[in-house]
């Protein structure tokens, strides 16, 4: 029987394979090492883009000018409900930047166009009397709210903020307010909740209102007043007016004006008794009468109205700018918001809200049957 032959290998260096040679050879292993890296590049440079929480965010707000246009809702809380509906999505984290930037510098730079809205001489032409008693149903609203939500046991920031959304403006005083408050002392859940019943306070609140002026066969200047010193927002206020009378719109837009020309001063108060987010403990209150900057740039713009005759297109072009950027901070609060924490709070975390709208129209029909 025959031996099998030893195969004879060659380990000389010409019998090597010249792996350089080969034009597309590689290493897998690297390569996909490379792919990985490339992909985790990407997906942080995504994190860090503003684009696909805009862009979610436009869509959304775009969705819901889109409903309120066609079904005459009011926009505000179409905004927040479509942002509640889609406020899964805030699980990508790629949607967070742009989410938070839509939420504050929208928001901010919203507000400091609605001054654009507002002049001084509007103020003054309420007179002495009237406006005593606007600054008193705006406080006794606030305090209100805050008591409201000591007795449901709610945070009295949660109060604060029900209660001074419904005194000054509706939903963009909200957003004012919480900017100073912040999100370490108030949860973004409870903020929409209370952006939800406002919006629906003031929605009810502009087709009843009216109702009852004419039940208390009130004049045209008593119900400008009724109407404009309690329903929180600009626009229902000013067309539950004109639903009573012309005059009656004229005036309700003269003393809603004023509320929110008071937005500033609300929020100075607020900033001194509570100090504004992220500021350090134990912080000296003269350091605390420093206002945000869109408050401050709020009251400019409001001087530079005063001042100088803006023309009608111009008011028009900023109102609908104004609209728009509170629209999208409102859909990007709401979108971040987390569903299960709003369901878990209950009916008591309406409270503040209801009572607050409750003892303003209230007051506000006192001292219409009294004083004026």
């Amino acid at each position: 029987m025959t031996e099998p032959s030893s195969i004879d290998l060659d380990t000389s260096p010409k019998a090597r394979p010249a792996w350089e040679a080969i034009p597309y050879g590689g290493d897998l292993f690297g390569e996909m090492h490379l792919a990985e890296h490339h992909a985790q590049a990407n997906a942080e440079r995504e994190k860090d883009s503003l684009f696909p929480g805009l862009a979610i965010c436009g869509v959304a707000s775009a969705a819901a000018a889109w409903l309120s246009e066609h079904y005459h809702f009011p926009i505000i809380l179409l905004g927040l409900l479509v942002g509640l509906s889609l406020s899964f999505i805030a699980r990508d984290t790629r949607t967070h930047k742009g989410l938070d930037f839509a939420s504050r510098t929208c928001l901010r730079w919203g507000i400091v166009i609605l001054g654009l809205q507002v002049t001084f001489m509007q103020i003054g032409a309420l007179g002495a009397v009237p406006f005593l008693a606007l600054a008193i149903v705006m406080g006794l609203t606030l305090f209100a709210g805050i008591a409201a939500a000591r007795v449901a046991g709610q945070s009295s920031y949660a109060g604060l903020l029900a209660g001074g959304a419904t005194a000054i403006c509706g939903a963009s005083a909200a957003l004012a307010l919480y900017g100073v408050i912040g999100k370490d002392r108030l949860s973004q859940a409870q903020f929409a909740l209370t952006l939800v019943g406002i919006s629906i306070a003031s929605a009810l609140a502009m087709s009843v209102y009216p109702i009852l002026a004419g039940y208390f066969a009130l004049s045209d200047q008593q119900a400008g007043f009724l109407i404009g010193a309690s329903i929180h927002d600009v626009a229902q206020a000013i067309g539950g007016g004109y639903a009573y009378s012309d005059e009656a719109g004229s005036y309700a837009t003269i003393v809603k004006l004023a509320r929110v020309a008071l937005l500033a001063p609300v929020v100075a108060l607020v900033t001194l008794a509570i100090g504004s987010a992220g500021a350090e403990p134990g912080q000296a209150k003269w350091r605390r009468l420093a206002l945000p900057w869109f408050i401050t740039a709020f009251l400019a713009t409001v001087a530079l109205n005063s001042l100088v005759q803006m023309p009608p297109l111009v008011a028009d072009y900023a109102l609908s700018a104004s609209k728009g950027l509170l629209l999208l901070a409102v859909t990007a609060t709401a979108m971040r918001s987390r569903m299960d924490l709003l369901l878990d709070m209950g009916w008591r975390a309406t409270l503040p809200v209801l009572s607050a709208t409750i003892v303003s129209f209230l007051c506000a029909l006192f001292f219409v049957l009294m004083f004026l």
